[in-house]
């Protein structure tokens, strides 16, 4: 990225009513070397919760060892029961509905977060209105070149951390993610395909491109897949798939909506299961996930 404009850093907080920033402070030990550009953020400014001061900022892994099937991996050394509420970021590009179904289960009680902020390609996409309808802070990014302001991928990283982000979920995000966000949220940035990765996945496909790749090529089945980002398109770590037949007659829009309808519940699932720390991962670098009913048990 070019050289940027200069950027205004200030020590921000949140509290209940109001967002206090420069010349300011509040009694608390979480001092956030944040963003000063309120252009970056719509409806809400970026802000720090007084309320979890104790709180880790970085990506919560700690893990103990176990076995499955004689396979060594670690996990957690026993369930918690009184897991605390986690914070999710989520991106988006288009009309944002994977993150519409996240945002209602958070809300409803299936999902034991909340979406503390959007982060958009796209200022005037479907996700980012939905977003500002419901209360949730918008930061648009990559931003534009002929911006006044320039958000950097390191500016990225501290407007998320101010806001105690433990996982972000990609929604329909066209864009790379930069290196400086994946090092900084480490097993913690997942991606939802619309097919069944490895096959039909990569940089150019995606939307409509992946549907009209399947059903030409002659596959008989085709869904959605749930994977750890790394730096690059689809290639990460598979964490979750859902099966949908390919009929003989189907067009990729037919196909398109009966994937999109197990996108939207495998989501939720799997939030549900990153919030609840039910993720963990084998000794071989797999991430399998825990069921909510039997803990010896791997969906």
């Amino acid at each position: 990225m070019e050289t940027q404009n200069p950027v205004l850093r200030s020590s921000v907080y949140r509290s209940a009513s109001s967002i206090q920033t420069r010349n300011t402070r509040l009694p608390t030990r979480l001092p956030i070397s944040a963003i000063g550009s309120p252009k970056w953020v719509s409806q809400c400014s970026l802000y720090a919760n007084c309320a979890h001061t104790n709180r880790n900022l970085q990506c919560r892994n700690s893990v103990g060892e176990a076995e499955y099937k004689g396979v060594s991996y670690l996990e957690d050394d026993k369930p918690k029961s009184n897991i605390t509420r986690k914070n999710l970021a989520v991106f988006v590009s288009g009309g944002g509905s994977n993150f519409r179904s996240v945002h209602t289960a958070t809300t409803n009680g299936d999902v034991h977060g909340d979406v503390v902020v959007l982060v958009a390609s796209k200022h005037d996409c479907g996700g980012a209105e939905y977003a500002r309808e419901k209360g949730i802070p918008v930061i648009v990014f990559p931003t534009t070149k002929d911006s006044q302001e320039v958000l950097s991928a390191e500016d990225l990283v501290v407007a998320l951390r101010s806001y105690e982000v433990d996982f972000i979920l990609l929604a329909g995000y066209l864009k790379l993610i930069p290196a400086e966000l994946i090092r900084s949220y480490t097993k913690a940035i997942l991606n939802i395909h619309p097919s069944l990765l490895p096959a039909f996945g990569g940089k150019g496909y995606y939307g409509m491109k992946v549907h009209k790749a399947v059903i030409a090529s002659g596959a008989r089945y085709s869904g959605p897949t749930i994977h750890y980002v790394d730096e690059e398109y689809d290639t990460g770590r598979i964490l979750a798939q859902r099966v949908v037949p390919v009929l003989a007659k189907d067009t990729p829009e037919e196909l398109a909506a009966r994937v999109l309808h197990e996108e939207h519940k495998l989501y939720v699932e799997v939030s549900a299961a990153l919030c609840e720390e039910r993720v963990i991962w084998r000794e071989d670098g797999v991430p399998i996930i825990r069921s909510k009913e039997n803990p010896l048990d791997y969906q």
